[in-house]
């Protein structure tokens, strides 16, 4: 499976009977929309390179989009109705508990799930056969930003936690890695707390770091605001392992507030022609710096379409496919493996960075750690 597509110079649009492509995507709020976005940007874009150099034997690829809003039962809802429609495979979905539920539906209904973002390691308690997932397992990227803490010195860390079962897993991932190397974690509930009461907490606890576990733009934005006026917490390093300071929403929140905020994204360090030109692409299509996600969004395409052109269209064509094929994406090249403890087909590893944005220029990001 590592044919490469033919070139657009060489290719006959595609006009046959398409080939149905099921989307899950988080479109409205509460779902994170930027992210959201930018994810369906970068499938988009795939889609329309695939079909503009000849498609699927000649048939064009159709992306039938449902929006999940992070909610669960719409994506299980969603993967029953595109499964009824007869897609090929359905992809997406970048909330970690939504794309659970998505995965434990479409393995019960027997259609491929390639799931593009989220990153909760038991996204199925059992082994699956229809699910695989291009992004790194929450343990593997969050073990990198533990080290990268430590490297900085930071040992004593708090993390400002809402109730989630991916804010749990991530806290439950840092303990114990922090914990084995002489770190500790206390939580700080970001619920139950407003922002000047976390200060206090965060003050007496004499933590040196603190941890957005938490959506955005609330409480996350309100929550930094609060730290950074806290004169006794001039010390404190403000971090973000899930990403958010990533989407241009949180520079026009937080301006230069939100900047020095380390965070975890996938991308290479040194991106290659592929990446560049898709980065370009991309930028074009949404008029700002595209993220991590957007490159998910793409890579995810990329392996479905050689599936299916290699394979078949069928839904067991496209499941055999993952099982030995190789496919170049934006950054890197894609297989897929089964890991211990992980009941899906995962890619091991994407490349992981901890990024954050420049002080001196906020619009701009700094590599601050590779994995």
């Amino acid at each position: 499976m590592n044919t490469p597509p033919p070139s657009d110079a060489d290719a006959t649009p595609a006009s046959g009977p398409p080939v149905p492509l099921g989307a899950l995507v988080p479109l409205t709020r509460p779902g994170w929309t930027e992210a959201g976005r930018h994810l369906l940007a970068g499938l988009e874009l795939a889609v329309d390179e695939v079909n503009a150099a000849g498609g699927i034997g000649g048939r064009p690829l159709e992306l039938l989009v449902r929006d999940t809003a992070a909610d669960p039962e719409r994506a299980e809802a969603g993967v029953e109705e595109l499964a009824g429609l007869g897609v090929a495979a359905v992809v997406g979905e970048y909330h970690s508990v939504v794309a659970r539920a998505a995965a434990v539906r479409a393995e019960v209904l027997g259609v491929p799930f390639l799931c593009s973002s989220a990153v909760l390691d038991a996204l199925t308690d059992q082994p699956a056969r229809w699910v695989a997932r291009l992004a790194p397992a929450q343990s593997y990227g969050w073990r990198i930003y533990a080290d990268f803490l430590l490297a900085q010195g930071h040992r004593r860390i708090a993390v400002a936690r809402q109730a989630s079962l991916y804010w749990e897993s991530g806290t439950r991932i840092l303990r114990d890695h922090l914990g084995q190397r002489g770190g500790s974690v206390t939580e700080l509930d970001a619920g139950a707390l407003t922002p000047a009461e976390l200060c206090d907490a965060l003050a007496e606890d004499g933590a040196t770091a603190l941890l957005l576990l938490a959506g955005t733009p609330e409480p996350a934005v309100p929550l930094v605001r609060a730290v950074r006026a806290d004169r006794r917490l001039d010390g404190v390093l403000i971090g973000a392992p899930a990403g958010q300071p990533e989407f241009p929403g949180w520079l026009a929140a937080l301006g230069a507030e939100g900047a020095g905020v380390p965070f975890l994204r996938y991308l290479p360090e040194r991106p290659g022609p592929l990446a560049v030109r898709v980065g370009e692409a991309l930028r074009a299509r949404l008029g700002e710096e595209p993220s991590f996600v957007a490159h998910e969004g793409w890579d995810t395409v990329a392996v479905l379409a050689e599936a299916l052109r290699t394979y078949g269209t069928g839904r067991a064509d496209v499941v055999r496919a993952w099982e030995d094929g190789v496919v170049a994406g934006t950054r890197g090249e894609i297989r897929f493996s089964r890991l211990p403890g992980i009941g899906v087909r995962q890619w091991a590893w994407p490349p992981v960075q901890v990024a954050d944005r420049d002080p001196a220029e906020p619009d701009r990001f700094r590599v601050l750690h590779q994995g």
